[in-house]
């Protein structure tokens, strides 16, 4: 992949996936500072992404983001629901130490089963990878809308993953927000286990 290949993607990418790629790194940065509101630049993200995936034939991820958008609805309950601090943050929750083994089993399960269905019976690109980020990511998400720091190591994860799909799909803006969210995932795990550690009313 040539540098002049990097611009000619970034050129030609469309203005949706731009705006798509705007609105996700507001929400991941406002996820970070657990703020309620990363929700609503979510699903500005998420509604924009099914119709780019669609396009792109990753049709898990385009069936993926479909059930983002209801847990942009879903998430914003549980948090305002929860209460916030003074500064508007809500309370990261670290989980029982199942939830750390059941959690990642359950994804490579379900990615082996929808990975096999989609390679069979659908013409999809990257069909278990691709299923893999959906499992995963679904996981990431139900965890995030409940607080739990483990959503961050999920999503560190699925980041990788992704960016080797968006590179051989030509979707350059994505892949850059996807590196990013890279980065930003990591910082997000380290602000959140600092968190925990200081909230004193936190739930093992």
């Amino acid at each position: 992949m040539t540098l002049n290949d990097w611009l000619t993607g970034f050129a030609g990418a469309s203005p949706i996936e731009w705006l798509a790629t705007v609105a996700g790194f507001l929400c991941v940065f406002l996820l970070i500072k657990r703020s309620i509101w990363n929700f609503a630049f979510g699903l500005v993200q998420v509604s924009l992404y099914v119709w780019i995936f669609w396009q792109a034939k990753l049709f898990s991820e385009a069936a993926l983001h479909v059930f983002y958008m209801f847990f942009q609805f879903y998430g914003f309950m549980i948090w305002w629901q929860s209460g916030q601090d003074d500064h508007g943050h809500v309370k990261v929750v670290r989980g029982g130490s199942w939830e750390w083994i059941a959690a990642p089993l359950l994804v490579v399960v379900s990615a082996a089963i929808l990975g096999s269905v989609m390679a069979n019976f659908t013409p999809a690109d990257f069909p278990y990878m691709d299923a893999f980020i959906t499992c995963a990511s679904l996981m990431a998400q139900y965890l995030l809308s409940h607080k739990r720091l483990l959503n961050w190591w999920l999503w560190i994860v699925v980041d990788i993953v992704a960016i080797g799909i968006y590179v051989q799909k030509g979707l350059y803006p994505t892949t850059l927000l996807y590196v990013c969210f890279l980065v930003m995932s990591v910082l997000g795990l380290r602000q959140w286990q600092q968190a925990a550690v200081q909230d004193s009313h936190y739930r093992v």
